[in-house]
């Protein structure tokens, strides 16, 4: 017993090395340019223990922005309105997309890397990640409480059918959870893609030369401006548009 408790107790002292090697190595590095072999000496640990608890590089780097990302979905799964349960659907939408704009501003590089390499490098779980179980529980939940959201919309579901990005434990959260706000408002539009829609915008060139150069204000306005948009248009029945 007092063995196990110590190999876990060094299980978890390993991740957080290796989780604060990458951080160090991320302020210093474009994340395609940090290796395997570079985190497990920065780490002082083996390159085996790397690849046993993460997988693979990109699950690495997903398991650090699910780390970064864990303050977000605890907020939207149990913290105080308008991100947590008791605000209106709409309040809680905008309030959400704000919060998500304001983590793509802080980790540009690592999402788009997440984005973009995520084809060629299949993700592995991050073994023992209790921010891993975090963001898998609330993509069930988080959106559904105190709402109609969830019902049929759960996060995440039918959405990784082809997209390598919808793979991201981080991605089908806020995927599911600003279509689950979206449909309850609007079940006459297809909200599963205007969420796509208004998370793809985030990892174009514009809008992350403009979270570098300005910062979050401006996307954040324009991403809210669409939503209103979305939710405030005339709505559209089985024979046409409704006056």
């Amino acid at each position: 017993m007092s063995q196990a408790r110590t190999e876990r107790a060094d299980a978890v002292r390993n991740r957080r090395a290796i989780l604060a090697a990458t951080e160090e190595l991320l302020a210093a590095h474009r994340p395609r340019d940090v290796s395997i072999e570079q985190v497990a000496l920065a780490a002082g640990v083996g390159k085996g223990t790397v690849f046993h608890r993460f997988g693979s590089r990109m699950g690495l780097m997903t398991a650090l922005m699910i780390e970064r990302a864990q303050a977000l979905t605890e907020a939207v799964s149990s913290g105080p309105p308008p991100l947590g349960p008791g605000a209106p659907d709409r309040e809680r939408l905008l309030a959400f997309l704000d919060a998500v704009i304001e983590v793509v501003g802080r980790n540009k590089s690592l999402l788009a890397e997440l984005a973009f390499s995520g084809a060629a490098e299949p993700v592995a779980p991050d073994k023992g990640s209790a921010a891993a179980e975090g963001a898998a529980a609330g993509e069930g939940a988080a959106a559904g409480e105190g709402t109609a959201a969830g019902e049929g919309t759960a996060a995440g579901e039918g959405t990784a059918k082809d997209g390598h990005r919808d793979d991201h434990p981080v991605y089908r959260f806020w995927h599911g959870h600003i279509s689950a706000l979206i449909a309850v408002q609007r079940p006459d539009v297809d909200a599963e893609m205007i969420a796509h829609v208004l998370l793809g915008a985030l990892h174009s060139e514009p809008i992350l030369a403009c979270l570098a150069a300005d910062g979050p204000a401006r996307p954040a306005a324009a991403v809210r401006a669409l939503a209103c948009a979305i939710l405030d248009a005339p709505r559209v029945g089985a024979t046409g548009t409704d006056p």
